[in-house]
């Protein structure tokens, strides 16, 4: 009984296997196999004259991306958060009175937003070093956690203003600017790939201004270069981690003339296909 058992075992295997068919074998086709990918290997069992046979393929998958010797990306977007290193000598002749605390910012909310027109990439030694420039304009804007406020009476002078109640209080300096870096692209051969970038910047300001909301006025904006430094010389630098792209920049001096000592530096991430 037993043997017989196992007899019948064997043939219904045997039938199984004989009636087995391809699925994926082009109709009319005498040559059924059964393929099997894993990983970058093809397993093909080919019944072909016969002989069942097992073949084992590997194949490299290529990356077709090719950087081009000039490429240009329009309208890159920076998301940041602005601040300053505060070395200035209190009481300040531009605040009498004045002490840190009174600078003192709300770093949740001072930003810092960069529109970049363009940005150019151009190949130097083979797309591992490039050279990168642009233009764009740079917001910075400094939310005070004081109720300070500037003025012009002649010269530019700061106050405490402790009568009114200050719900919103920031300074803004807009930059029209000009970056120039040298980019080190670790894997030129991916869209996404790895590198930093580092160099300088060249900013103009055409615009600054405090507005403040208080309870008692309102919304109220003054505008005035409030004996800002016309340029804006910064270090900058750049970290590319595939999808991901951050940036940073520190002024080389301070963003006033004089009086305040304060040097203005960003951080943020980077919106930008390359």
């Amino acid at each position: 009984m037993q043997k017989t058992f196992l007899l019948v075992a064997a043939l219904c295997a045997v039938l199984t296997s004989q009636a087995q068919i391809d699925t994926t074998a082009k109709s009319g086709s005498n040559n059924q196999s059964d393929t099997i990918h894993v990983g970058n290997m093809v397993i093909v069992r080919s019944g072909k004259y016969n002989d069942d046979s097992l073949v084992v393929r590997t194949h490299r998958r290529h990356n077709n991306y090719k950087p081009s010797n000039i490429s240009t990306n329009w309208v890159i977007l920076d998301l940041g958060f602005a601040n300053y290193t505060d070395n200035t000598n209190y009481p300040s002749s531009f605040a009498a009175g004045s002490t840190k605390d009174w600078f003192k910012l709300n770093t949740g909310k001072s930003v810092d937003v960069n529109i970049w027109l363009f940005m150019q990439r151009i190949n130097l030694i083979k797309h591992v070093v490039n050279l990168k420039y642009g233009l764009g304009i740079e917001l910075n804007n400094y939310r005070y956690s004081s109720p300070i406020l500037f003025s012009e009476n002649p010269a530019t002078e700061v106050s405490y203003d402790s009568v009114r109640h200050y719900k919103k209080n920031k300074l803004a300096a807009d930059y029209v600017t000009v970056p120039l870096m040298l980019n080190f692209n670790f894997t030129p051969h991916r869209r996404y790939g790895y590198g930093i970038s580092v160099g300088a910047s060249a900013g103009y300001l055409y615009s600054s201004r405090q507005k403040i909301i208080t309870d008692e006025n309102g919304k109220h904006k003054i505008h005035d270069d409030f004996d800002l430094n016309p340029w804006k010389i910064s270090w900058i630098g750049e970290v590319q981690l595939g999808y991901i792209r951050l940036y940073g920049s520190y002024a080389m001096k301070s963003m006033f003339k004089d009086g305040l000592n304060q040097t203005p530096y960003t951080v943020g991430i980077r919106l930008s296909s390359w």
